[in-house]
């Protein structure tokens, strides 16, 4: 918001968000004065997954589960970036060993080859709390009770402190498995132009 006023600022809202995030989503859009683009899952994706699977299915199996999130997460994030030339995540090589490589600038080859900028890639945590008490940036308050990394509700819980950050999200499978499909392996490093 201070950075670049009016670019655009989209959320994936997956159906199955704790309420905290839609309370931090409306903090956020009430404290910077934002447009927020939400984007949710095509109902048409939806409703078979759930005649298939059950509401709950995704605990099953892998397959199962990345069926879920691309349907909740995978496609709706397609649909914001059709019409987009980058965007800007906040992963970081600190929050799980799926992400410990991650480049700064990478070219997003799921998404057209657009560019994708990590700018957080290199901060660790205790470097994000800093910032967002200096400048009293609003944040999720499930943060405050043991949630260091959050998602859908049925697939987060909080960890114990100390915890690997992500170990709260798809507990239930192995550290290398826990990505949505929204940061794959599938970027490209891409050299920042002058």
């Amino acid at each position: 918001a201070r950075l670049q006023p009016g670019a655009r600022v989209g959320v994936l809202d997956t159906g199955r968000l704790h309420q905290e995030t839609y309370d931090t989503l409306q903090a956020v859009h009430d404290r910077y004065d934002l447009t927020i683009e939400v984007y949710t899952p095509d109902p048409a994706h939806i409703e078979p997954l759930l005649r298939r699977d059950g509401p709950n299915g995704f605990y099953r199996d892998l397959d199962a589960r990345h069926a879920c999130c691309h349907a909740r997460k995978v496609e709706p994030l397609q649909r914001m970036l059709a019409s987009a030339d980058a965007w800007v995540t906040g992963m970081r090589r600190d929050q799980n060993v799926t992400r410990a490589h991650i480049a700064e600038v990478e070219l997003d080859l799921l998404n057209r080859g657009i560019l994708k900028l990590n700018p957080l890639a290199a901060w660790t945590s205790a470097q994000v709390w800093d910032y967002v008490r200096a400048h009293d940036v609003p944040y999720n308050p499930l943060h405050d009770q043991g949630f260091p990394s959050i998602g859908c509700a049925p697939c987060t819980r909080a960890v114990a402190p100390g915890a690997d950050p992500r170990s709260g999200r798809w507990w239930w499978e192995r550290p290398d498995e826990r990505e949505c499909g929204l940061h794959v392996e599938h970027a490209e490093h891409a050299e920042p132009s002058a």
